[in-house]
């Protein structure tokens, strides 16, 4: 019985390893780059920060990571069981001092969506939210937040 060579057991086993992530660096590069939802508000960042936290309770979201000294917040929407299949939102937000003044926030948002929840369990899409009125609803939460603490 012959034995293989060390470094071609070694490549071997490297190049079984990097499969697992060739299918996620695909996707990710596939999918287009949508340009963030931003707006500025007269407030530091620490206060848009708290007011965009409660602005999450008010639309049924649940915050998953972040902070105020990181500049920032990412949550999840609760499970929405339609006629068509499962869905729920991402929140990904980022707060920056504004060059004039006050805290410049850009919000990404994704949605996953389980078109067949019962025959395939965890096989749903996940893409960008680009017209959603759920930005607007974000950024004016933030807005009366604010409005009412001052």
């Amino acid at each position: 019985m012959k034995c293989l060579p060390p470094f071609l057991v070694a490549a071997a086993a490297l190049a079984a390893a990097g499969c697992a992530n060739v299918a996620d660096d695909v996707r990710a590069r596939l999918q287009p780059d949508v340009a963030p939802h931003v707006q500025v508000f007269a407030a530091d960042p620490k206060a848009a920060y708290a007011a965009a936290l409660a602005a999450l309770d008010q639309m049924d979201f649940r915050y998953t990571h972040g902070g105020p000294a990181q500049g920032e917040l990412e949550a999840i929407s609760s499970i929405r069981h339609e006629s068509d299949g499962d869905r729920q939102v991402s929140l990904a937000a980022e707060f920056r001092v504004a060059a004039d003044g006050g805290t410049e926030v850009s919000v990404r948002m994704k949605e996953a969506v389980e078109a067949d929840p019962d025959a395939h369990l965890g096989q749903g899409v996940e893409g960008p939210l680009r017209d959603t009125p759920l930005y607007a609803v974000f950024f004016r939460a933030i807005d009366q937040e604010l409005a009412a603490r001052k």
